[in-house]
């Protein structure tokens, strides 16, 4: 009973000290929005109404907030949104590498130096996938083909053309010696066409996030060969390679974070950071990462920068040598 009392003791302290440095600092005064760059229900989606949920539980904000779905342009419809709404810390929108990788490519003149780093949140891997009865027993026989013939085998590799999903793929080729120029990468309009494509019969492969296929591992109708992760993932995906142990030096996560509009001063930095950081604590934010074997890879605003900054100008080599890169 005495550790019960104590416990609750300091959760009222620290809720009440927490409650104090916000109150020293910027709150919000009227109602806040959480944009989404793409439609209800995709992994950005998901994440923005898990903050959401958080937000409303905890009583982060103290102001209501709305999810705002802004699809169109891999994201730049939702970041052209955001831009008109410079210092205003009531606006912040999840975002991925397409914040990055539109600029690479010129389908947007908005760089990740047009907004305020917020957080990154959660980090997502990468799998490469076949039927369950293809011809292609491991990820090693596709490179060694691969190298010999870059048109030996097709591959769904997300979306569209730069896509996160390609960019891990196209990473891991470009890596162990492959011309990824060459490469027979097909699109489709979601991650499940893709799948029916492979089911099918007709790709011969798919890069996909873990959390949308693993169903379909599960039920023994594909193998996964490699996946990108930085170490052994755990669980239905423990007797998967990574890359790296197959000697391609490739570790590419698929993030979600928050960026803020251009701009914003140390007082909001400081209300997101508190935000984002007790929103990664929460019970349902928790379970949905151990549902899609996913990692809680929380930064804070710093941080978020110097990884953005490191990770454009590793993708802008990339997306050079894949061709994609707009002169």
């Amino acid at each position: 009973m005495v550790k019960v009392a104590c416990a609750g003791a300091l959760a009222v302290t620290l809720a009440v000290t927490a409650a104090a440095v916000t109150a020293q600092g910027w709150k919000p005064e009227r109602p806040m929005e959480i944009i989404i760059g793409t439609s209800a229900g995709g992994a950005l989606d998901r994440s923005g109404r898990l903050l959401l949920r958080a937000m409303q539980e905890s009583k982060l904000s103290g102001q209501p907030v709305a999810v705002i779905n802004k699809p169109g342009g891999s994201g730049v419809v939702g970041l052209i949104y955001l831009s008109q709404h410079a210092g205003d810390g009531h606006y912040a929108m999840v975002t991925g590498q397409s914040l990055l990788t539109n600029h690479i490519m010129g389908r947007s003149k908005l760089n990740y130096t047009d907004f305020t780093p917020l957080a990154i949140l959660v980090a997502e891997y990468v799998a490469l996938s076949v039927r369950a009865d293809a011809p292609i027993k491991s990820a090693k026989e596709l490179i060694e083909r691969l190298r010999k013939e870059p048109t030996a085998f097709s591959v769904a590799v997300g979306t569209g053309v730069g896509s996160a999903t390609h960019a891990s793929f196209a990473h891991a080729m470009h890596a162990a010696g492959v011309d990824v120029k060459k490469l027979r990468q097909v699109t489709f309009g979601s991650g499940g066409e893709s799948m029916t494509a492979l089911l099918g019969g007709h790709v011969d492969a798919i890069s996909s996030p873990v959390s949308s296929i693993v169903e379909q591992l599960r039920t023994g109708r594909i193998r996964i060969i490699a996946v990108s992760a930085p170490r052994r993932l755990t669980g239905d995906l423990a007797d998967v390679p990574t890359w790296t142990e197959l000697g391609v030096n490739s570790a590419v996560d698929v993030w979600r974070g928050l960026a803020g509009p251009k701009n914003l001063n140390a007082s909001q930095i400081e209300f997101w950071d508190s935000v984002t950081s007790r929103a990664v604590k929460d019970r349902e934010w928790t379970k949905e990462l151990a549902r899609s074997l996913a990692d809680n890879a929380y930064k804070g605003s710093a941080e978020t920068f110097n990884h953005w900054q490191a990770e454009y100008a590793e993708m802008r080599t990339l997306y050079t040598a894949l061709g994609l890169v707009k002169r």
